[in-house]
């Protein structure tokens, strides 16, 4: 068993330094454990379509188009502009429309890359032209993207309901609420106390002329996120069947109503989508057969062995998952790790008394955080290529928002009522 172990694990990690896909990393190592242990490669292939043969994977594609439909026809703008009504007249107003407008992408494209991109390409010179430093204005920006991991419907929420063993979506996407709300919250303190130290400039008034369209337009692009939510928490739609409402509802607001997109660029949307899609459902597959051997070689029990040895208090057993994930988040990237650790780390903490949505929105900050820093933060580099900023000079003004998250994660394990309370209260937990 140890020597399996040892394939299993040592194979990946080696075929990661050596940059091969993680999906093809899983896959590779998957097999060369099989091989040793006897396993026919056939249980492997069956274990991969295993992974596959879920009716709630329904709900991604259609997430990911709704996201790539909303993203592509301005809707960024016109949700900057209403968090601009809304937040902008106070100091250092840009920053927190900036916070907010990520909140609201968030709950549409449940994406922290898509938001940093669109926001981030937006805002990033817009915060330059007004007198904001290149390395603040960076760093707002992809902190607060990290919004769009947590706030629903995340589609890595979807993917941890899946990895967690039938974890209830529905509960997961109220779990995801108040989270969302506090972190941005404490986002926009943070942003507000720099903001008023550095002197940065008050927002410019909107004429009351705009407001009227300026709210309309901005209600209308939030109505994507409302009937996702609204509907799957009001027991109305399934999560399958909220999503291709909302793929219809974000097609006729691009295509028909604001029409800033023409009916041509829907190709390079659909392109874009199946290009995602067949990366995430063969990571999917391919960590489904890990997890096998995973569970097959009882790592997790091992993990959860090794851990009680530490200590039997739920308070520091719970502060060294978070430090696990966070140092996992360093060297890979969120999918397949919710793909990869859940099975490994979930029995670990129900064991010690967590709750498995409490747990799964524990994870979605922890991984999120892991978006921000260096070497395979996405959401960093994503940030930094648009402010034309190097990565060192981002990640010393990022250190205030990385702390404030840290205290939000800590307060999200330690305090289940922050996670629970929603999901409970609409007796979906």
């Amino acid at each position: 068993m140890t020597t399996a172990i040892v394939i299993l694990l040592l194979s990946f990690v080696i075929l990661l330094i050596f940059r091969v896909p993680v999906a093809l990393s899983l896959v590779i190592s998957s097999i060369l454990t099989g091989l040793y242990l006897g396993v026919p490669l056939q249980v492997v292939g069956q274990k991969m379509i295993d992974g596959l043969d879920s009716f709630s994977l329904l709900a991604i594609p259609l997430f990911i188009l709704a996201g790539e439909i909303m993203g592509e026809g301005g809707i960024s703008k016109r949700l900057i502009d209403m968090s601009n009504l809304l937040v902008g007249r106070f100091r250092g107003g840009l920053a927190m429309v900036n916070v907010v407008a990520s909140m609201f992408f968030g709950g549409i494209t449940g994406s922290s890359v898509a938001d940093a991109s669109s926001i981030g390409s937006i805002m990033i010179p817009m915060m330059r032209k007004r007198g904001y430093d290149k390395d603040y204005s960076v760093g707002v920006t992809i902190t607060a993207s990290i919004q769009g991991v947590i706030v629903p419907p995340s589609h890595n929420v979807i993917l941890y309901a899946l990895a967690a063993g039938g974890v209830s979506i529905t509960a997961l996407f109220a779990a995801g609420i108040i989270p969302g709300v506090v972190l941005g919250l404490a986002l926009m303190v943070v942003s507000y106390i720099i903001a008023v130290r550095r002197k940065y400039p008050k927002g410019e008034k909107i004429p009351r002329s705009l407001w009227l369209k300026i709210v309309w337009q901005g209600v209308l692009s939030l109505t994507t996120a409302v009937i996702i939510i609204g509907g799957v928490l009001g027991g109305i739609f399934t999560a399958n069947e909220s999503a291709a409402i909302a793929v219809l509802y974000a097609f006729l607001l691009v295509f028909v109503v604001f029409r800033d997109v023409h009916i041509k660029h829907a190709h390079k949307i659909f392109v874009n989508t199946f290009a995602k899609l067949s990366a995430v459902l063969f990571l999917i597959s391919a960590s489904s057969a890990f997890s096998w051997f995973l569970s097959y070689l009882q790592i997790p029990q091992m993990v959860l062995q090794s851990l009680s040895d530490v200590s039997h208090s739920r308070f520091v057993v719970f502060f060294l998952v978070n430090l696990i994930l966070l140092a996992l988040g360093l060297i890979m990237d969120m999918a397949p790790l919710i793909l990869i650790a859940t099975p490994v780390l979930l029995p670990v903490v129900e064991k010690f008394g967590m709750d498995p949505v409490q747990f799964g929105i524990v994870l979605m900050l922890n991984l999120g955080i892991g978006l921000l820093t260096p070497p395979v933060g996405s959401a960093l580099f994503v940030g930094c290529s648009i402010g034309e900023i190097p990565i060192e000079r981002v990640a010393k003004s990022m250190i205030p928002f990385l702390a404030v998250m840290f205290v939000v994660l800590l307060g999200l394990t330690y305090v289940p009522d922050l996670t629970l309370g929603l999901p409970h209260l609409l007796h979906r937990g």
